[in-house]
């Protein structure tokens, strides 16, 4: 369980504006607004490289500490990253309480190997309702005694105690499906291949057409 909490201290943000943001972000900081539970929505920022290393692991329980006040337990609600070097651009964190139930969607891990077979995945992730203090990091999922043909549905999954699917349990979550033989491979990359040499094919023709007009 995820229950361990990570001290965060920030600083209420008194700039505002893409400039502003970019300054932080200069200085190491990860400007974040912080709200929920009927109160204002607080703007802060966040120093980067723990917060970064906060939020590497899934539904991180944060406690945040503002201008050296009181604590405030908070999740992760939208966390937004560059796409190319991949640092923190902004963080929305939702405010929570002990004893609070909340729904997050925590990952599904694969263990082990299939004997024969590939593990095909129709979720990454599963929603679950758990105290906001006691959220699982993961749920795992063992393959080892799975054959070619068979599936796992929600109603299949041990779940950590105190969490609670509240889907449906025939929710299919991965199933085994058969390997690809060479013949079939061989088959369907050689399909690919006259596809594509047909729709160049037709492409040169269009061209010649559009020339010769």
């Amino acid at each position: 369980m995820s229950s361990n909490e990570i001290k965060i201290a920030g600083t209420s943000r008194t700039e505002f504006g893409k400039g502003a943001a970019r300054r932080a972000r200069r200085d190491g900081l990860v400007p974040a607004v912080i709200y929920g539970h009927g109160s204002e929505p607080v703007h802060i920022n966040l120093p980067g490289h723990e917060t970064l290393l906060a939020l590497r692991t899934a539904n991180a329980l944060l406690s945040i500490t503002i201008d050296g006040g009181k604590q405030q337990l908070a999740l992760p609600k939208q966390v937004q990253r560059d796409p190319i070097k991949g640092f923190l651009d902004h963080v929305d964190l939702i405010v929570v309480r002990k004893g609070e139930k909340v729904t997050v969607e925590v990952p599904l891990v694969i263990i082990g190997e299939v004997k024969e077979g590939i593990v095909t995945m129709d979720q990454q992730t599963i929603a679950l309702e758990a105290e906001a203090t006691n959220i699982p990091a993961q749920v795992e999922i063992d393959v080892t005694t799975l054959e070619v043909g068979q599936q796992i549905t929600a109603g299949d999954l041990t779940l950590p105690e105190g969490s609670v699917f509240s889907g449906e349990a025939d929710d299919l979550i991965l199933s085994i499906a058969a390997p690809i033989s060479e013949e079939a491979l061989e088959a369907s990359l050689e399909a690919g291949e006259g596809d594509a040499a047909a729709a160049a094919s037709a492409e040169e023709d269009a061209a010649a057409e559009g020339d010769a007009e």
